[in-house]
C-alpha cells in the first residue's frame, strides 16, 4: 500500500533517517492517455520508476483511483483542485480524502489581472485564505501553483507571487513551477530561496523557455534543472509537461532517467 503524503511528512519530520520523497509526475502530462486507459497509464508510470503522482481531477472515481495507486505502490503526493473554485467544497474535499493526500493546490482560475496590482493580490489572497479554512477542517493544506504572469508582474519591484506569499495565511503553501517562473524572468533558485519553507512542491519541466513552444523531456531543454532542485531539496519534485514535442510517455520516461541520474550523482 502506498504511503500517504501525511504519513510521509510525519516520517520526514520525526525519523532520524528521513525518507526521501519519491519523484512524482503530474498526471495532467498524460491526460489524453488517462482518458483512454487510466489504469494502464498508472501502471506504466510505476514501471518507469516514479514513486508518486499528482492528480488533476480528484473527483473522477477517487475510490477506484486510490485502489489502483495503492496496488502499484504509488504515493499521491498532492492534487490540483480547480473544482474548489466552482463546486461545493466538502464534496471535493471528500474525494481528495479518498485519493489519499492532504496537499490541495489551486493551479489557476484567478484572473491574470489580479496579479498586476496590490489590491488584486489582496483579493486573490482573500479567496485562497477562505478556501484554506475549508481544507483545514479536513486536516489538509491549500497551495497555489504559479504560471509566468505571477512572475512577470512586479509589485514594488518584487514578483507578484512573492508579494502574494506575504498576504497568505501561514498554513498556505506554494507549488512553484520552475519552468514558468524562469520564463517569467525570475532567477528561480533565488526566488525559491526567498520563499523558503512556503514552497512544499516544485514542478520540473524543460523546453526552449519560450511561451507557446512545446516542452521537452526534462534534461533536454535549456532549463538549469540541477540548480532548481538544489534550491528546493526538501520539496516534492514533480515532473509536468503541459505539451511535448515528442511522444509524451517517452518524454516522461526520459525525464525520470535524467532526474534519477541526478539523484545518484
Amino acid at each position: 500500500m502506498s504511503l500517504s503524503a501525511t504519513a510521509l511528512r510525519h516520517v520526514t519530520q520525526e525519523d532520524p533517517n528521513p525518507m526521501v520523497k519519491p519523484l512524482g509526475v503530474q498526471l495532467y502530462t498524460v491526460r489524453d492517455h488517462m482518458k483512454a486507459d487510466r489504469d494502464d497509464v498508472l501502471r506504466r508510470i510505476a514501471e518507469i520508476g516514479y514513486g508518486a503522482v499528482e492528480t488533476y481531477d480528484p473527483t473522477e472515481d477517487p475510490k477506484g483511483f486510490r485502489q489502483v495507486a495503492d496496488d502499484l505502490g504509488l504515493t499521491v503526493s498532492s492534487t490540483h483542485a480547480y473544482a474548489l473554485l466552482s463546486e461545493e467544497p466538502n464534496a471535493v474535499l471528500d474525494a481528495i480524502a479518498t485519493i489519499g493526500t492532504d496537499l490541495v493546490i489551486i493551479p489557476g482560475g484567478i484572473p491574470e489581472e489580479s496579479f498586476t496590482t496590490r489590491d488584486g493580490l489582496a483579493r486573490a489572497a482573500d479567496l485562497l485564505n477562505g478556501l484554506a479554512e475549508h481544507t483545514a477542517r479536513y486536516d489538509m493544506r491549500l497551495g497555489y501553483h504559479n504560471h509566468w504572469w505571477e512572475i512577470e508582474s512586479k509589485i514594488d519591484g518584487l514578483p507578484a507571487i512573492e508579494v502574494l506569499s506575504g498576504m497568505l495565511a501561514p498554513e498556505l503553501f506554494l507549488e512553484i513551477d520552475t519552468y514558468w517562473a524562469a520564463v517569467g524572468g525570475a532567477d528561480v533558485p533565488e526566488l525559491l530561496g526567498r520563499l523558503g519553507d512556503r514552497v512544499l512542491a516544485i514542478h520540473v519541466k524543460d523546453g526552449p523557455g519560450v511561451k507557446g513552444e512545446p516542452h521537452t523531456a526534462v534534461g533536454t531543454g535549456v532549463m538549469p534543472v540541477p540548480d532548481f532542485l538544489a534550491a528546493a531539496p526538501d520539496a516534492w519534485h514533480i515532473v509536468e509537461l503541459d505539451n511535448c514535442a515528442t511522444d509524451i510517455v517517452d518524454a516522461v520516461a526520459e525525464s525520470h532517467t535524467y532526474l534519477a541520474g541526478l539523484e545518484r550523482a
